[in-house]
């Protein structure tokens, strides 16, 4: 569904266990949250909607909150994740499941651009911008594991 301002409400998920929309502004927030907009995350968390701010946790390696996703009914959370991450029957997973949206958003995360023109064609540039920052955060963890002088601050 395409959106277009302040009302519109986009679809994310379609499964019984998740809620199925979320408005444009929790979108917007949430591809904030996962650039590392920490008080947009404390506000997602704060707000009901816990599972985006703790998503930001998990993309960043956060063991405990790859664990809360999974155990709190969030694994296609965690397989875009995975997705991103190169594991290959997380995206067959999320397919298998009717998350063909969210597929194209792990891809987007792992750099495909035909999946991110996907997203645009299909009226999801809020997800296509999300995947792109999702793409960029993983980016970054990359530069950093490969330079020494980081793991000096941590």
């Amino acid at each position: 569904m395409h959106c277009d301002g302040t009302n519109a409400v986009v679809a994310l998920f379609n499964t019984v266990r998740m809620r199925s929309e979320y408005p444009a502004k929790v979108l917007l927030a949430w591809g904030e949250a996962i650039g590392g907009h920490a008080p947009l995350r404390d506000w997602l968390m704060a707000h009901g909607y816990p599972e985006l701010g703790i998503f930001t946790f998990a993309l960043r390696n956060k063991q405990d909150a790859r664990k809360w996703l999974m155990a709190n009914g969030h694994p296609h959370l965690m397989a875009v994740i995975t997705g991103i991450e190169g594991d290959t029957n997380a995206l067959d997973w999320l397919e298998r499941n009717g998350f063909n949206v969210l597929k194209q958003v792990a891809l987007t995360g792992d750099g495909d651009k035909e999946a991110f023109e996907w997203l645009l064609r299909h009226g999801h540039r809020e997800l296509a911008m999300i995947g792109t920052r999702m793409h960029r955060v993983k980016s970054d963890m990359d530069d950093a594991y490969g330079d020494i002088h980081k793991f000096a601050q941590e």
